[in-house]
């Protein structure tokens, strides 16, 4: 990051708190922020990434008690025009600097002897500047291992397996981590040398316009080392192709769509960083018989209208065998009944329930007999008063 934009942006808005908030204000910002803008959470997503980066930039200049204080004096000095009143636009060179000298120095003009500032009721503002950016500057210097990429698959279940939970036996082709190096790259019995073009620092300055700009080493990657004598079987990548097989716990109750994470499994790591990890997303085959809605599971089973209307006990299927239950007579067609616990596990001992709902099922085609019966039981009916319309859309 170049000085103009350490003067330039504000950390504090970033996070959604104001300048004078709390140690403890800014970890519960940035926290929550992080969480709502994770990666992981929204895969594919370039602006929530960035979005992402520019917090954690944030909480790393805030959450540092030393960096902040210089970040708050040095953002007061720049907003009351102290910068301006010495002839300096930021961003432009010094006299020095159209001179062809190359460049501006900010220790020069706010240094300890300058005679732009005299009495400076907040300390040297040359030394505010150049332990800022060199704490800015050490951080974006320092060599970062380059974790592995994320790998993603898919594995399909059927709707019972997923309810009860199972280890299931993965197999995934891909760079894995080379078995003759284990990873470093280098040839059995070698080490990494240091890199020469940045001494092992892993970045390189760049000075444009007065500003020093910090990039990543061309030579070495970022990683701040060389490998000296490469690996023959991996050609110095520290990676090679192959399949393998991966026990992946399946727990109890996975949903159709659910992501399972399982940490460094994924692609290595450059020069033995960490690997990433791998993303097994799971899809559920439907049941012929049940339906689920969350952890509850539901079932209709038909009946005759008889069943309903005296009563009855039916055997209904459950996850693991059947299992009696009660009507009571008089019961209407579309009841609901729920058997607490016959539903699908979840976090702890707890269960969902199973939910019963009763259907009549007409016949399409009567016998005779029945025909009769039907006919002899309509009768009863309507001498009886009966009238299940009675009251309904204005029937009197």
């Amino acid at each position: 990051m170049t000085k103009q934009e350490w003067l330039d942006r504000d950390f504090y808005a970033a996070l959604g708190i104001p300048s004078t908030a709390s140690a403890e204000e800014i970890k519960k910002a940035y926290r929550k922020l992080a969480r709502d803008l994770h990666p992981d959470a929204h895969p594919q997503n370039p602006e929530v990434e960035e979005k992402f980066k520019t917090v954690s930039e944030a909480y790393a200049v805030l959450s540092d008690p030393a960096t902040r204080k210089e970040y708050d004096r040095t953002r007061r000095l720049y907003r009351s025009g102290t910068f301006a009143g010495s002839g300096f636009s930021p961003g432009a060179g010094s006299a020095r600097a159209r001179a062809g000298s190359g460049g501006f120095d900010f220790g020069d003009v706010f240094g300890s002897g300058s005679s732009f500032i005299v009495g400076d009721p907040l300390g040297g503002v040359g030394d505010v500047l150049g332990d800022l950016f060199r704490r800015a500057g050490t951080r974006t210097a320092s060599a970062r291992p380059r974790r592995g990429s994320d790998v993603e698959t898919e594995t399909r279940l059927s709707f019972r397996e997923a309810v009860a939970g199972m280890v299931l036996p993965l197999r995934v082709s891909g760079p894995t981590v080379c078995t003759s190096c284990h990873g470093s790259g280098t040839r059995p019995g070698t080490r990494h040398r240091t890199c020469p073009h940045c001494d092992g620092v892993g970045a390189r300055n760049r000075n444009q316009s007065g500003f020093v700009f910090s990039e990543p080493c061309g030579d070495c990657g970022g990683t701040g080392s060389i490998v000296g004598m490469p690996c023959p079987d991996c050609h110095g990548t520290g990676t090679g192709d192959r399949t393998r097989t991966i026990s992946v716990r399946v727990p109890p109750g996975v949903s159709d769509g659910q992501r399972i994470r399982l940490p460094a499994q994924g692609e290595p790591g450059l020069g033995g960083s960490p690997p990433g990890d791998l993303y097994v997303t799971v899809r559920v085959d439907p049941d012929p018989v049940f339906e689920r809605g969350g952890d509850d599971l539901t079932v209709t089973v038909p009946v005759t209208f008889a069943e309903l209307a005296l009563g009855t006990v039916l055997s209904v299927p459950t996850l693991d065998g059947r299992v009696s239950v009660k009507i009571p007579p008089g019961a209407h067609s579309g009841s609901t009944f729920r058997l607490c616990g016959r539903g699908v596990p979840h976090s702890g001992d707890a269960v969902g329930d199973l939910l019963v709902t009763v259907e009549v099922a007409v016949p399409s085609d009567l016998g005779h007999e029945a025909d009769e019966a039907l006919r002899a039981y309509a009768r009863a009916e309507e001498i009886d008063g009966f009238d299940p319309r009675a009251g309904w859309a204005g029937n009197t």
